[in-house]
């Protein structure tokens, strides 16, 4: 796994805008508190990881692959960033964070409970996981099956994982999460783009 992301990245400009960066930018930084000890989990080149910083948050950024951190490095100089464990892991202790940030991850990882688990444990009591998935809701469920299927659910592509509302609340709440709130990234049913999920960690 750690392979494919250093090839993917190495073939990325330097810094490479992110996917909606202005829509999800906002959606972080409405989230912020002063003060907040925030963790960008699949942090990439850092862009979130610099706006969380100029809004007064203590930041720490985490990758798969060193390639993407090399990037961060240029975008957020001075940051606190660190390579995802060989076993998965987060590198921080117990209750370390306020709040985790995990935006257009989740789907590339093949462990969704191991993840959000991890992500609960450097969590501290109350505290918060913000992210974000693409939004597979019912009629672009069916859009996908009846047009594009293949293309789609590519065994080679990078999406590993498809959640639909329910089945991201699902997860959540089995991993030990509780006031899960639930948001789009975009407009109409047909038109969304993302699912956001707020969620506490009981």
């Amino acid at each position: 796994m750690r392979e494919f992301y250093e090839s993917v990245w190495n073939g990325l400009p330097r810094d490479p805008q992110p996917w909606a960066w202005t829509r999800r930018r906002a959606i972080l930084l409405r989230e912020l508190r002063p003060g907040d000890r925030v963790l960008d989990v699949g942090c990439g080149a850092g862009r979130f990881i610099a706006a969380a910083h100029e809004a007064g948050a203590d930041v720490i950024g985490v990758d798969i692959a060193d390639a993407a951190l090399d990037r961060a490095r240029r975008v957020a100089p001075g940051a606190d960033l660190r390579l995802l464990a060989a076993d998965g892991s987060l590198p921080l202790g117990h209750g370390e964070v306020d709040l985790v940030w995990c935006s257009e991850v989740l789907e590339h990882v093949p462990d969704t409970v191991g993840l959000l688990a991890e992500v609960r444990r450097v969590l501290r009591r109350g505290g918060r996981v913000l992210l974000t998935v693409p939004d597979h809701g019912r009629v672009k469920r069916t859009l996908i099956a009846l047009l594009r299927h293949e293309a789609h659910y590519d065994p080679l592509g990078q999406h590993l994982r498809f959640y639909t509302r329910r089945s991201l609340t699902s997860a959540l709440a089995a991993t030990g999460f509780g006031d899960v709130r639930l948001g789009s990234l975009g407009g109409p049913p047909l038109l969304r783009q993302a699912i956001v999920a707020r969620a506490v960690r009981e």
